[in-house]
């Protein structure tokens, strides 16, 4: 029994040696990696500093590659045939006392009708890619009518100013007099009026017109016409012959989607300076991303004839919660000369120019006597409204122009582009049929173009490459720091451990070697005879006797 006790209690020793060895291992590595770990600390530290001013770089780096127009992209295939329909509400102004005013002089009463809704169908055909990171294409737009959104329909009849007539008699006004007697005579013979009663149909998509088919007969052929019939919509709906080149932003992205030339040419010829004669905008679908508060966007149609400036309105929150900017164009935009010094431009024949709030167009549509204004001559003299009856002041949320804009990446979300197409009409004493006719700026028709909102799918995209970023920025860039952070204070307390540790080795094996020393004197002194001041036996060397003893 005590043989095995004694066994058990070696046994018992050994594991005891065991474990203290296992623990003294684990201690020397442990005491051996905060260096490893100091390292990794100061790692995700820069790597959280790193987050904090180059995340956005790269993100924004990462979602140019990916908007930049390229074959098979998502982006490329959403512009060249949109997943959305937009719509065209037009509103005609009826002349109801169209005798009354050339007979007697009475105020022109409008009677403002609408609107006529037509659902669009946009696709670009004809594309081709160029090495200089642009594409040409031809724009196709198919206008259906709507007549469940619609408060009437195209068989309406509307009693408008004889625009084809008018343009003829205003530009004749300071031709000689033997022309514009010709010209009366001609127009009595065709029996033409100042006022022509049409369906809807035909004021928007043509109808035939004496004097064009008199002017297709008549005309050398360089100055003709390129229609035969007139329609303030004639001709767009279908595939357009004009080629427009952008920029697809490969090479450039602060030009993604801006206009490089129009049917081969990088700028219009109509007005006093270049940069009057800018084309560069966009057509209204994308636009550069990354825009801020300061930015101005630019718009560019051929009817409009110029760029057509937006500014920063606010931030609005569109459908499916995505986060815009809404642009509209400065109350200064169309501003008389007086107002806006910057407007004499487009005054290249000198004063008189267009009225406050109105533009002449008359050299891109020609030289008819067009003004295109915004709807019921908002932001423009209140005079011109009230010179006629029916037109109501003028309503911002009816009446505004205005394009909501993803600011990261310029795609466009919600537009409500509303313009007003007016005739400016002069007074021409020699032609009979028009002699009563004062000088006014008639409104012919006013229309609002765009879209509501983005598909689903197309939000989501959007949310998803707007919204996450940032949040995955804040995480990332808080998580870095804080493990960096507890990292580093877990090692330097490490550390300070550790230097304590060493510390107390060193004393304690100070007072070790101390012990020894003693020690190692006591046994030294005890072996030249003296321990504790008694005297050891020895034997006496013969050579040290002492003399007493003699």
């Amino acid at each position: 029994m005590a043989k095995g006790r004694k066994l058990s209690c070696r046994a018992l020793t050994a594991l005891r040696r065991i474990k203290r060895n296992r623990e003294k291992k684990f201690k020397d590595i442990f005491f051996c990696i905060p260096g490893f770990v100091i390292i990794v600390a100061l790692a995700l530290l820069v790597s959280g500093i790193f987050v904090v001013f180059f995340f956005t770089a790269i993100v924004n780096f990462i979602i140019d590659k990916q908007i930049a127009l390229t074959k098979g992209s998502i982006t490329f295939e959403m512009w060249r045939k949109p997943p959305v329909n937009p719509v065209m509400q037009v509103y005609i102004y009826n002349v109801t006392n169209a005798d009354d005013f050339l007979n007697d002089g009475h105020k022109p009463i409008l009677q403002e009708l609408g609107p006529y809704v037509y659902i669009e169908t946009w696709e670009k055909v004809n594309l081709k890619f160029h090495d200089n990171g642009t594409l040409t294409f031809n724009q196709r737009k198919i206008f259906k009518f709507d007549p469940e959104r619609s408060a009437g329909n195209e068989e309406d009849m509307v009693v408008i100013p004889n625009i084809p007539m008018l343009s003829a008699t205003s530009q004749s006004k300071h031709a000689a007099r033997f022309l514009r007697l010709a010209m009366a005579s001609i127009m009595d013979i065709l029996k033409i009026k100042p006022f022509v009663e049409v369906s809807v149909g035909q004021l928007l998509w043509g109808y035939e017109d004496p004097l064009l088919k008199l002017a297709k007969d008549v005309v050398p052929k360089e100055q003709k016409l390129p229609y035969e019939e007139f329609g303030l919509l004639y001709g767009k709906n279908g595939t357009s012959m004009d080629n427009m080149t952008i920029f697809t932003g490969v090479e450039d992205i602060s030009k993604f989607g801006l206009i490089n030339r129009f049917n081969g040419k990088t700028q219009l010829s109509h007005w006093k300076t270049d940069s009057c004669n800018r084309i560069d905008g966009s057509d209204g679908s994308i636009f550069p991303p990354h825009m801020d508060h300061n930015t101005t966007l630019y718009l560019y149609d051929k009817d409009l004839c110029r760029l057509l400036p937006l500014k920063f309105q606010k931030e609005v929150l569109t459908y499916n919660d995505v986060k815009g900017y809404r642009f509209t164009p400065p109350k200064d935009v169309f501003a008389d000369v007086a107002t806006n010094p910057e407007n004499d431009c487009f005054c290249p024949s000198g004063p008189p120019c267009t009225p406050h709030g109105m533009f002449n167009v008359s050299l891109c549509q020609y030289d008819s006597p067009i003004l295109l204004s915004f709807p019921h001559f908002y932001f423009g003299d209140d005079k011109v409204r009230t010179a006629v009856e029916g037109i109501s002041p003028p309503d911002p949320s009816k009446h505004e122009f205005y394009m909501d804009v993803q600011p990261e990446m310029g795609i466009t979300l919600k537009a409500k582009a509303r313009l007003q197409i007016n005739l400016a009409v002069s007074q021409v004493v020699d032609i009979k049929q028009v002699a009563t006719f004062p000088d006014i700026i008639f409104p012919i028709i006013w229309f609002e173009e765009g879209i509501e909102r983005l598909p689903n799918n197309a939000t989501d995209l959007l949310k998803l490459a707007t919204e996450t970023p940032p949040v995955a920025k804040v995480a990332l860039t808080y998580t870095l720091f804080i493990i960096g952070s507890i990292l580093l204070v877990v090692s330097v307390f490490c550390l300070v451990r550790s230097s304590n540790r060493q510390e107390k080795m060193n004393l304690e094996g100070t007072a070790h070697y101390t012990a020894n020393d003693e020690a190692n004197k006591k046994k030294k002194a005890a072996m030249n005879g003296h321990a504790n001041g008694k005297t050891i036996d020895s034997k006496v060397n013969p050579a040290f006797v002492n003399d007493s003893t003699s």
